[in-house]
């Protein structure tokens, strides 16, 4: 099947037809992913938590997303790649931004994403026009996790409403290709997606955005630490792997692996 593009998610808005997205951080569930047929593979600086197991987000490196961003292009075939721009990336002035954005389409992403809101038109708007295809991310932003006091539902009053609504029509008009729309009530994501041009990503914004995401490890249940509502799991791989690590545990110890079959003559 043909690569996945930028006008791809446009023309799938414009037609009524949901996006899917999944993160995935290397080179086999990259391949996975892309083989699923799922539309566009986010290398998450999610991996902070799922992957090397830390509290949050805001220590990941441009390093660490370079890295695991050159794993999952090298697998993903038709999937448009996306590379999730962490912390301190861009927040310190538009070179760095537009530099940080161009390491990650170096290492194979089509796009970058970057959180926050008006904040950020600037970095969006030279990333732009520099050719770079940006997505946005607006509503509970987990690098601001210090500003909101934690994972919280955002946009529940109608001021911060008001808020997320002129960040979202801000980055669209910046240049942003999509937008990710993250912890917010329903009712609001199906505003923000009528009011864009642009196709939203929805995780926790209920069902009316133009397409969804999900963490990898949530989706397959590889992850247990927390789940947050919006997480459906749709296979519990632990429990698999586990099984099959306790099953080869118990043939070594009685010595019934290698059997004759897994020897050489």
């Amino acid at each position: 099947m043909s690569k996945i593009t930028v006008p791809d998610l446009l023309k799938k808005k414009h037609d009524g037809k949901k996006i899917t997205m999944v993160t995935a951080y290397d080179f086999p569930f990259g391949q996975i992913v892309d083989e699923a047929g799922i539309d566009v593979i986010l290398i998450g600086d999610s991996l902070g938590v799922v992957v090397q197991g830390k509290n949050n987000t805001l220590s990941v490196t441009m390093e660490e997303m370079v890295y695991h961003t050159r794993m999952v292009a090298r697998a993903a075939e038709r999937a448009l790649v996306v590379g999730d721009m962490p912390f301190m990336s861009f927040q310190p002035g538009i070179d760095d931004a537009v530099r940080n954005a161009c390491r990650f389409l170096q290492a194979g992403a089509t796009a970058v994403k970057l959180e926050g809101g008006e904040a950020v038109v600037d970095r969006i708007r030279a990333m732009t026009r520099m050719d770079i295809p940006v997505m946005g991310h607006v509503g509970l932003t987990p690098q601001s996790i210090h500003r909101m006091g934690g994972y919280k539902v955002q946009g529940r009053q109608s001021s911060s409403a008001d808020r997320i609504m002129g960040d979202a029509k801000a980055i669209e008009a910046a240049g942003a290709f999509a937008i990710v729309l993250e912890g917010i009530p329903m009712e609001l994501g199906r505003t923000i997606t009528r009011s864009l041009s642009i196709p939203t990503i929805g995780i926790g914004a209920g069902p009316h955005c133009d397409g969804q995401v999900l963490v990898l490890h949530d989706l397959l249940g590889l992850f247990e630490r927390f789940h947050p509502t919006f997480v459906k799991t749709y296979a519990n791989l632990k429990s698999q792997a586990l099984e099959a690590l306790q099953r080869y545990k118990g043939e070594v110890e009685l010595g019934k692996f290698p059997s004759e079959e897994e020897s050489y003559k």
